[in-house]
């Protein structure tokens, strides 16, 4: 497995890259609580070019009021169908300011908000401190023939195909 850490401009544009592929992530507040910690899914809106990740949530929500404690979050991304899994541990920010809002806004939001105007809609800016990934080299169609082909012949894999890697943004 290769280890290669990316940095800056090329870190920043692999985590854009995969975070919006995958755009699903679990969301975990309260890391300094007691277990289990608080996960929940949610949907991305977007990776800016600095690597903030953004996030429109309810102000009434438990994942505001956690953050409002604890500002420390954990990000878990998943895409199975390309094997690319990330994991991102930062400090959340929330903004609920009206421009901030018309930024962000999506009309998917609409599922859980009256519109945009909605006074409990807020703006959660995601800040990493530390992100590691993992995919693979050849892709999902490569790597799913030499994992076949191990349970084939009875070998183990070496797992070379595989990529490790930590993002300084």
């Amino acid at each position: 497995m290769s280890k290669e850490n990316l940095f800056n401009e090329e870190g920043t544009a692999k985590l854009k890259e995969l975070a919006e592929k995958a755009r699903n992530c679990m969301f975990i507040t309260n890391l300094k609580g007691n277990l289990p910690f608080n996960a929940r899914p949610m949907s991305l809106q977007e990776c800016d070019e600095e690597g903030n990740l953004w996030f429109i949530s309810s102000k009434e929500s438990n994942k505001n009021m956690e953050i409002l404690q604890d500002n420390q979050v954990q990000l878990y991304f998943m895409n199975n169908g390309d094997y690319e899994y990330l994991s991102i541990l930062g400090n959340a920010y929330i903004y609920d300011d009206k421009s901030m809002i018309d930024e962000k806004w999506s009309v998917f939001a609409n599922v859980w908000f009256d519109g945009k105007e909605d006074p409990n809609v807020s703006i959660i800016r995601v800040q990493p401190s530390e992100v590691y990934y993992w995919d693979t080299k050849s892709g999902r169609f490569i790597s799913m023939l030499h994992f076949f082909g191990a349970i084939v012949s009875g070998q183990k894999s070496d797992n070379s195909d595989g990529v490790e890697r930590k993002i300084t943004v």
